[in-house]
């Protein structure tokens, strides 16, 4: 174990942990914007930067282990006009977009200008207007929303190990280029985005993130359990957020589970049986159906035996009607021909 003192107060953690880390433990708060729990240090932003006794210039405390007899020093005059001056070259090409971002309300570049207490930036439009593009059908890419703090790259590259983004240019020409071959649409760029760079096209501008409700549930498409946050407006599931810290996921999904929601208030899924007769399907009632589903079945069942009927169904419905749904197979039918499957 290591030991050193930050702030004043002494704290003890594992060697090769960083000085982020051992802040946090010690209850202690050091701004960040393009350092993510999930990825490794990229060191973009600047605005974690710490004074370590000893040492001439400030370090960053994300990539900066911890040593035995460390005294660190996390706030400071020098420390918050350093670190105001680097979110102000961030902002000077910021557009004024939150009135009509979707971030807005959960946008870490709105909370650490806020928690530093900047009031006025003079804004300074781009030399070379950075063109707005669909990373995908699914994603669209805000470039002067862009911050180039790396997280989309890094997070492409490490967690998903796909690697279709990555940065072009420098400075002021600097932009994030996507290689569509590669794109998986996963949105695992969207889930680290720490502003309004990257938007979703199914939600945007459906409600505000202060008037939806999250629910916390178990994705539907395939075994693997994974957890996410149905937003719910009005009783209409409008997107799907995720938390890095809940479930085996730690926030991660595939395409089908972020963006595979809009099933659910699909106004054109069936309200009334339908049976086909002479090719064509007419609507029916439940009696109906249920009557001429029953028939057919033990047509087949009397005539071919049960071995010949096969149910297949779906990662969609409840787990209590996928157990009733085996369950009639093999009681009422006769048969262990049934299987599940989460494209259905």
């Amino acid at each position: 174990m290591v030991r050193l003192t930050i702030d004043g107060s002494e704290v003890e953690v594992p060697e090769g942990t960083t000085i982020l880390k051992a802040a946090e433990k010690a209850g202690i708060r050091i701004p960040t914007l393009c350092y993510h729990k999930r990825l490794p240090p990229i060191e973009s932003c600047n605005m974690c930067i710490v004074e370590i006794e000893g040492e001439k210039e400030p370090v960053n405390s994300c990539a900066a282990p911890v040593s035995n007899g460390l005294v660190v020093t996390t706030d400071s005059k020098a420390l918050h006009e350093q670190r105001t001056a680097n979110l102000k070259k961030i902002l000077k090409h910021h557009p004024l977009d939150c009135p009509i971002c979707d971030r807005a309300g959960e946008c870490e570049l709105q909370d650490i200008v806020y928690e530093l207490g900047i009031e006025d930036v003079p804004y300074e439009p781009r030399k070379v207007k950075r063109d707005d593009t669909y990373s995908t059908s699914l994603i669209r890419y805000w470039a002067d929303r862009c911050i180039m703090c790396g997280r989309c790259v890094t997070a492409c590259r490490d967690i998903k190990q796909i690697g279709a983004i990555e940065i072009q240019g420098e400075e002021e020409n600097a932009r994030i280029v996507v290689d569509p071959d590669k794109c998986k649409s996963c949105g695992e760029c969207l889930m680290v985005c720490p502003t309004g760079a990257l938007t979703e096209n199914l939600s945007r501008y459906k409600g505000r993130p202060w008037l939806v409700k999250r629910v916390q549930t178990t994705c539907t498409y395939c075994g693997c359990g994974c957890q996410f946050e149905l937003n719910v407006l009005d009783n209409r599931v409008i997107g799907v957020t995720t938390d890095v810290d809940t479930g085996v996921n730690q926030g991660s999904l595939c395409v089908k589970g972020r963006f595979g929601y809009e099933f659910i208030g699909d106004e054109s899924r069936l309200k009334k049986p339908l049976i086909k007769e002479n090719g064509a399907l007419r609507e029916a009632s439940w009696e109906e159906a249920l009557d001429t589903v029953a028939e057919k079945f033990k047509a087949i069942r009397d005539q071919h035996g049960p071995d010949n009927i096969a149910g297949l169904t779906s990662a969609k419905c409840t787990n209590e009607e996928n157990f009733l749904f085996q369950k009639f197979m093999r009681a009422v039918i006769g048969t262990n021909n049934v299987d599940h499957c989460a494209r259905l």
